[in-house]
């Protein structure tokens, strides 16, 4: 496609880039990266993360402001040229929710974010109009938090169902390259875009003063590694699901997908069972392994409300975006699918909290409170959901317990009695638990 898109607005570009898309959505856009001038990047400047860890050149966000227009000029004309060489990646782990292993984060350098940023507003624009409505990580206007609603409603609506509950071993180290560029073929064919997009799976991690180039996975911490992953799996799964699973299956299901974490839901046992052998041989097919352990059938049809169960069995549970998902009784004694916050989340948190007390018992208590407040407002902006509130209050108070422990210790007379620390809070608050994200909100469904 040829039609002009370096005029007007940059969100009037995009609009003009996703019309087109929508309106064809079986061909490939050909020429692209005009659509990327200097007013482009300076949005994508607008829209990176000024506050990240410096990349590999330790070059900072506000040392790349001191002269913004003559950098942007240059990494246009690098970019479109083939100039540009996309710096190796800094590597750096950070602990996992097992409080064993870790997770390596990839910390890119500051351009290399803006010129990645670019891109993906492009493929954004493009992809939009693809991807399907089960889709939920990493997209514009779809939060976690809607997946999960979406959830709650199908599964209510189906009366319980049997779930599907999946786990892809390392899929951003493992996604294949060959198959991506595949995938990207067709809907993307700008030489200068593919060329950047290979530049940046080829780029290398540094860890340890020693530079490494693997041949699969995508850009670690790459602003560009969400739609790049997004585009895999919506090839891989969801279009795979909707155009040649479900037309053969026997009963109602559907797939809420969050970046790399899914799960399917299935009114019949038999379509669970069948899918739940081919799904294997899927991924296998394009280079993804399936976590043995934690890719498992679970039996979650909807119990009698005597506390019995039809199928035998009684009715499991799964785990899906940091919340455990089970059957429960509402207030007003109906059967409901209710979510809790998952036990290694909660102890992850709650660990977490009791180091910054340890660390930061030094300051002013004003300080403090002010601090946790912010942590007990950002857990409950997450966990604050219907039906979660007896966690929420646990949460509470563990973070109570923690600050009051490690006020004992900040002299050599290590006693705070707790009249003492409930006056203490009286006067420095911390916020209480509450349902940020309800059901009965409008257009919500009612339980």
């Amino acid at each position: 496609m040829s039609e002009s898109l370096n005029s007007g607005s940059i969100s009037t570009r995009l609009a003009r880039i996703a019309e087109l898309a929508r309106k064809h959505p079986e061909r490939a856009f050909m020429s692209l990266h005009h659509a990327i001038d200097v007013a482009w990047l300076r949005e994508a400047y607008r829209r990176t993360r000024k506050d990240a860890a410096v990349g590999v050149d330790g070059q900072s966000a506000e040392e790349y402001a001191r002269d913004l227009e003559k950098n942007l000029e240059s990494l246009l004309v690098r970019f479109r040229t083939g100039a540009y060489r996309a710096p190796p990646v800094r590597r750096v782990h950070i602990p996992k929710g097992d409080g064993r292993s870790t997770r390596p984060i990839g910390v890119p350098t500051f351009e290399d974010k803006i010129l990645q940023r670019a891109v993906a507003m492009l493929l954004e624009a493009i992809y939009e109009q693809d991807f399907h409505p089960g889709s939920f990580g990493f997209r514009p206007g779809r939060s976690a938090h809607d997946a999960l609603e979406v959830l709650w409603k199908e599964i209510m609506s189906m009366g319980g169902a049997w779930i599907v509950e999946v786990d892809i071993q390392r899929f951003f180290d493992t996604l294949d390259h060959g198959a991506l560029r595949g995938f990207l073929d067709g809907r993307v064919t700008d030489g200068v875009i593919r060329r950047a997009i290979d530049k940046w799976l080829k780029a290398g991690v540094l860890e340890d003063g020693a530079v490494t180039h693997p041949d699969e996975g995508t850009p670690q911490g790459g602003v560009i590694s969400p739609i790049l992953a997004n585009v895999y799996l919506h090839e891989v799964l969801d279009r795979w699901f909707e155009a040649d699973v479900k037309p053969r299956l026997r009963g109602h299901a559907f797939l809420v997908r969050y970046a790399d974490d899914f799960v399917i839901a299935f009114a019949e046992e038999a379509d669970a069972r069948r899918v739940m052998d081919v799904l294997p041989k899927r991924f296998e097919r394009y280079g993804l392994t399936l976590h043995p352990d934690k890719t498992r059938l679970v039996n979650f049809t909807r119990p009698r409300r005597d506390g019995g169960d039809d199928e035998g069995d009684g009715p499991g549970s799964f785990d899906l975006l940091g919340f455990n998902h089970h059957w429960g009784l509402s207030r007003k004694g109906n059967v409901v699918v209710q979510r809790t916050t998952m036990r290694s989340r909660f102890t992850r948190a709650i660990g977490r909290v009791r180091d910054w007390c340890r660390i930061n018992r030094h300051l002013p208590i004003a300080e403090q409170c002010k601090a946790l407040g912010h942590k007990l407002r950002g857990h409950f902006g997450y966990y604050g959901i219907t039906g979660n509130s007896e966690a929420l209050s646990r949460f509470a108070y563990e973070v109570e317990r923690a600050w009051h422990k490690w006020l004992c210790r900040r002299s050599q007379r290590p006693h705070l009695p707790w009249a003492r620390f409930n006056l203490l809070l009286a006067r420095y608050p911390l916020p209480p638990p509450r349902v940020v994200h309800s059901v009965f909100a409008p257009n919500a469904a009612s339980p």
